[in-house]
């Protein structure tokens, strides 16, 4: 075909200069790439003989998420290494809904080494955004505010509410305690007056642009990034 009819057709709809939009992408992953590392190289008899190694993943390989430390490591070696060194951070979240911003945070959460994660309300959430990182925290369940704030009196924890609501004061100029439990509300409903009650202050992060409110799974990894920022140290990597 030549220039005319599509050409024209083009110009007329888009305007001067401007061209048709392009077909949609096929549907994938935004990440696809292939991580982890195959089989143990030379067979079984050059596996390392330290306990911490799973023979299953020395024979398959291992393609989790994880970091090269942790590699052909059994889940309870991941997991007590982690724990020995956790920060004394703990994160709560209130399970209104089945909400894929729950297992962000718990990605977040495992990715800043907090010592422990609590899910308020239903026990069932949903764990997709989490990438199987739940498997190596300390994960409780609490039916309601009460027996959550209960645990934070009992272990010498503060309850500190992350959340943008009336009378917050910004995350960026406070001193945040060594033992504080950060508590996130759900998507849309934000923290509960019941919990929010028994919080000892509000935070909010500071905006600069137009949006409302920053999305949960993102302001909690900002708040316990800042968190980290004041008790965390240098990282291990």
């Amino acid at each position: 075909m030549g220039r005319s009819a599509v050409t024209d057709d083009v110009q007329e709809a888009y305007g001067p200069g401007h061209r048709p939009p392009l077909p949609p992408e096929e549907d994938r992953p935004a990440d696809d790439r292939e991580v982890g590392v195959g089989p143990w190289p030379g067979g079984e008899g050059a596996w390392p003989k330290d306990p911490r190694y799973d023979p299953e993943l020395l024979r398959e390989g291992d393609r989790r998420n994880v970091v090269d430390r942790y590699r052909y490591w059994r889940v309870e070696a991941v997991r007590a290494d982690l724990a020995s060194r956790a920060h004394p951070l703990q994160v709560a979240i209130e399970n209104v809904s089945q909400d894929l911003n729950i297992g962000s945070i718990v990605r977040s959460a495992n990715a800043f080494n907090v010592s422990g994660i609590h899910i308020v309300g239903r026990r069932r959430w949903n764990r997709r955004g989490a990438m199987v990182t739940d498997r190596y925290l300390d994960v409780r369940h609490h039916p309601g505010p009460e027996g959550l704030l209960a645990w934070a009196i009992a272990e010498g924890y503060e309850p500190i509410a992350i959340d943008n609501g009336p009378g917050s004061t910004p995350l960026e100029q406070a001193r945040l305690p060594e033992r504080c439990l950060m508590i996130f509300g759900s998507e849309g409903q934000g923290i509960s007056e019941q919990l929010l009650a028994g919080c000892s202050r509000l935070h909010r992060i500071g905006q600069y642009g137009s949006t409302r409110s920053i999305n949960v799974a993102a302001a909690a990894a900002v708040a316990m990034h800042a968190w980290v920022l004041q008790h965390g140290g240098p990282a291990p990597d």
